[in-house]
């Protein structure tokens, strides 16, 4: 039985027999293929055998457990190795070197393997897989932009050679799987081909373009349901599928001082809290609250909800408001714990999304609904105030969560723990066009005084 004939571009086929012993060279294949290129095109391909261990084995066992049948070249690969190297061509937009990837070397073996010569597919299979597993563990790598993994399985990490092959293999079209970058997110994606486009007009649109590609490089491929929260356009995306199903305007840090500002992080959300306490930050506490305490005596906390706890742990108790000296609050000399019950007051509103970190930052609602209308929602602590935050604990667990009584800090956890992805984008994609954002902490600036050094 004998594949059938390619169509769109006359693309060279093996016959399944034909296909099965040449598995047995591919070997062999590997091997010669890093010895017979110039000098330097050697030297880099060492390079990349350092870099990617065992890669070449790994390529062989691959088109082992296929029998021989290719990848590039088969029946419904269609432009797949002419996309892949127009990628190669073009990895400038992804801040890479093309020369890495021997574009040329490959371009004249993809043109050899036209002829249909069973060696020649061969070689430009081998050749395109391995540049194919290079660029894709290239671009799966932590951009090291001061991202916080609270969840370390969250951090990019290339993937094994054998895990790209076979992922592009099981794609259903290798063609529309290199259309479609389908192992990088689908925001990279469109910051990519805008900038392979050469989609700016100035430079500065050019340099924001690199600097906001690094920070998408961290975000997910993949079909799984996860949200991203992006504090310069203060807005909250829900993708399911690689498609926004969802989004809601969110109130995030404030720009200054740094310590208010929303970090970048991922981790997952593991469970919701309805009825939440707060607990008033101590900086909060000595300038916002310890004052109306003064103006107004104990009777401005019993208004508001507020009780005054012994300290900051779990076991922590209530004690009377008269023990504090409120003028040394306010001075900053004594800090203390204040706690607002749940109520319709309580700055964390109806419910709270956690995934635990160092840093106390969290998803949550908020009472104050008319920030939410200001252009500029720069007003928090660091944490995230939602606009709807039912509708995203309904699109998180697939029904409404509402709380059992007036029990405060009830707890429920998610079946399925989902990802989200706090990153800073100033350029983000919008239909076939780029929107761009103020950059309102200031990292556009520092990131692209590190891509310049």
């Amino acid at each position: 039985m004998s594949l059938r004939n390619l169509s769109a571009r006359a693309s060279p086929v093996l016959s399944f027999a034909k296909a099965a012993r040449m598995a047995a060279l591919l070997p062999l294949v590997a091997a010669t293929l890093t010895i017979t290129n110039a000098a330097p095109a050697a030297a880099q391909r060492k390079a990349v055998a350092r870099e990617n261990p065992g890669m070449g084995n790994a390529i062989a066992e691959f088109y082992r457990s296929r029998g021989g049948a290719p990848l590039w070249f088969s029946p419904t690969a269609g432009p797949a190795p002419h996309q892949l190297l127009q990628l190669l061509s073009t990895a400038h937009a992804d801040n890479l070197n093309p020369n890495r990837y021997r574009v040329a070397q490959l371009s004249r073996a993809v043109q050899a393997a036209s002829r249909r010569h069973p060696a020649a597919v061969q070689r430009a299979e081998v050749m395109l897989s391995e540049a194919f597993v290079t660029y894709v563990r290239d671009l799966k790598r932590d951009p090291n932009v001061g991202i916080i993994y609270v969840d370390p399985e969250l951090k990019p990490t290339p993937p094994s050679p054998r895990t790209i092959l076979d992922q592009a293999a099981s794609s259903g079209s290798v063609s529309r799987y290199m259309e479609r970058m389908g192992w990088m997110s689908p925001v990279y994606v469109q910051l990519r081909r805008a900038h392979a486009a050469r989609q700016y007009r100035n430079e500065h649109e050019r340099q924001l373009l690199a600097v906001n590609i690094e920070r998408a490089r961290a975000l997910p491929s993949g079909s799984h349901r996860y949200a991203i929260v992006n504090p310069a356009a203060q807005r909250l995306y829900m993708y399911e599928d690689g498609q926004v199903v969802d989004m809601m305007r969110v109130i995030a840090g404030k720009p200054s001082p740094q310590i208010a500002q929303t970090p970048m992080m991922s981790a997952f959300i593991r469970f919701v809290v309805l009825n939440p306490y707060w607990n008033a930050p101590a900086d909060i506490t000595a300038q916002r609250l310890a004052p109306n305490v003064l103006k107004q005596g104990p009777s401005y906390l019993k208004a508001k909800g507020y009780q005054v706890m012994s300290d900051w742990t779990d076991n922590a108790r209530v004690v009377s408001p008269a023990s504090v000296d409120w003028r040394a609050v306010v001075a900053g000399r004594v800090p203390i714990r204040l706690r607002q019950n749940p109520g319709p007051a309580n700055s964390m509103g109806q419910m709270k999304f956690m995934f635990p970190n160092e840093q106390g930052i969290w998803l949550h609602d908020t009472p104050s609904k008319e920030l939410l209308d200001e252009a500029a929602r720069l007003a928090s602590n660091g944490c995230v105030r939602l606009a709807d935050a039912p509708r995203f604990a309904r699109w998180l667990f697939g029904r409404p969560i509402k709380a059992q009584g007036a029990r405060p800090e009830q707890k429920v956890p998610l079946p399925v723990p989902v990802p989200v992805y706090i990153t800073y984008l100033t350029a983000v994609p919008s239909g076939s066009s780029i929107v761009y954002f103020d950059d309102v902490y200031g990292l556009d600036r520092r990131d692209r005084r590190l891509a310049s050094r």
